[in-house]
């Protein structure tokens, strides 16, 4: 990584607050380390409990797109693939389009992916450590009924999250668990 770097990290540690809800001790950090076009997030998790810690999640990267008719994800190709949308499963084609509605987990690539749209590229890359990768756009009908977003929102983003879906990261009473995903301009 290039050393003219800034990085940031948050840190939330468990409290009674949080013990009211989730009985774990825990320390989690989020670490955002930007350089000149890359931005990378990774998260750490400590287990200050007793007992082993299990979750599940997400770094949920909403990214911008010119307009999300043009943009296309390269790198999932031959992958298991689920559907949550038509609740399907199969294998994912060698190129992703997006017309309406799109939400769909992906078992993780090893390789870079890459988000083309018309102004151009990004390189997507997660550690080993994510087991899957979520493609999501709430395509036009689903967007109109969210709050946070204005209503064309859909056309201009696209999320490609590192993530752990379908088996929680289990990490042993005193273990740590890191994932990172990695953004680069192409």
């Amino acid at each position: 990584m290039n050393t003219d770097a800034s990085q940031l990290t948050f840190e939330w540690r468990s409290s009674e607050a949080t013990q009211a809800i989730w009985q774990q001790a825990f320390v989690a950090q989020l670490q955002v380390r930007l350089s000149a076009g890359s931005l990378q997030l990774s998260l750490h998790v400590n287990n200050t409990d007793t007992q082993p810690l299990n979750f599940t999640g997400a770094l949920h990267t909403y990214l911008a797109v010119d307009d999300i008719d043009l943009a296309d994800l390269q790198g999932l190709g031959g992958l298991e693939e689920w559907d949550a949308v038509a609740d399907v499963h199969g294998m994912a084609d060698d190129v992703l389009y997006f017309d309406g509605e799109f939400d769909r987990v992906y078992t993780a690539s090893n390789k870079p992916l890459r988000l083309q749209d018309g102004q151009g590229g990004l390189l997507i890359e997660q550690s080993p450590t994510w087991a899957n990768t979520v493609v999501w756009n709430p395509g036009e009908d689903k967007c109109a009924g969210l709050a946070d977003m204005p209503r064309d929102g859909f056309a201009h983003m696209l999320c490609v999250e590192a993530a752990q879906v379908f088996d929680p990261v289990q990490v042993p009473a005193g273990g740590q668990w890191s994932g990172w995903q990695r953004l680069t301009v192409s």
